[in-house]
């Protein structure tokens, strides 16, 4: 684990050397605020159930989001709890210090959950929607809140969960129900 710490924070370091520019400071805040408890996703998932075409992609959205949460942060970090970066390496932040244990980032898993099942279910929305997830994944290292691999399990996570709730969805019919699609009935 020691060196695993170490890449850790090498890579956190290189960003806070190579990348941090004062002007990026509120953008990367902004967006780990618009992914604080999933708002931003949980936020399109409502909207997509408004819209017959869309509903299913934003059920399985919750779907998935929610047992990110659950497997990440109500199960994994209380096992593993591991301290956050600034708490270790006494790093001042320019935002509101989270409390909670750092590994798996729940940023990540929740916009991974989400974006991974809209581009499943659609292209055109689930590129700019990874491009996201990307971005504020990205944040919690800029930030120093997350260790880059806080980050990287998050995002695997949240893309497991994004898969097998696209799975369930998908074999059971429950996606097409949702839609409101039938299936073509048989003609014997």
């Amino acid at each position: 684990m020691d060196f695993i710490t170490s890449i850790d924070f090498s890579i956190l370091n290189w960003i806070q050397d190579n990348i941090r520019v004062g002007f990026l400071d509120p953008v990367m805040a902004g967006l780990g605020y618009a992914g604080e408890a999933g708002i931003i996703w949980i936020a399109l998932a409502v909207v997509l159930l408004f819209f017959k075409k869309h509903r299913a992609t934003g059920v399985i959205m919750l779907a998935a989001m929610a047992l990110g949460f659950l497997c990440g942060d109500i199960i994994i970090k209380h096992i593993v709890a591991r301290p956050r970066p600034f708490l270790v390496n006494n790093f001042p932040l320019f935002v509101n210090p989270p409390s909670s244990f750092s590994f798996p980032s729940g940023h990540s898993t929740c916009s991974f959950a989400a974006a991974v099942t809209i581009i499943l279910r659609s292209r055109k929305i689930g590129i700019p929607a990874l491009v996201l997830a990307f971005l504020i994944a990205f944040s919690r290292m800029y930030i120093y809140v997350h260790y880059p691999s806080d980050v990287l399990c998050g995002i695997i996570l949240g893309t497991l969960v994004a898969l097998l709730m696209a799975l369930i969805f998908k074999k059971t019919g429950a996606a097409d129900r949702i839609s409101g699609i039938k299936k073509a009935e048989s003609r014997e």
